[in-house]
């Protein structure tokens, strides 16, 4: 089992810009939404999220997310397990899955 993020001395999402880059696409801010609403903060696979793209916008999606620092990807050969940087989030961006779950909900 490999993982892959961001530096590993990188405890926080990445610069603001690489972060409000990430979260202008619909489909990812769909992604952060579910998986903060889900407060278990439980892996789940790249193939759980129902987005109505194809396979290959869906990697690109999940790896704008994971480049922006704000989700933690593992990867397990043959499938790709995420899970939220909830606590790396909150710290940097107080508020802000809050507001992301709000407008799903909307």
């Amino acid at each position: 089992m490999t993982e892959s993020g961001p530096a590993e001395d990188d405890a926080g999402c990445a610069d603001l810009g690489t972060v409000f880059r990430a979260l202008a696409d619909e489909h990812r801010r769909t992604v952060i939404a579910e998986l903060a609403a889900d407060g278990s903060d439980r892996e789940r696979t790249c193939n759980s999220f129902d987005l109505p793209v194809s396979k290959q916008t869906q990697t690109h999606h999940f790896r704008v997310l994971r480049e922006a620092g704000l989700i933690h990807e593992i990867n397990y050969g043959n499938r790709k397990g995420i899970r939220l940087r909830r606590a790396e989030i909150n710290r940097r961006l107080p508020g802000l899955l809050d507001l992301l779950t709000a407008e799903r909900r909307a």
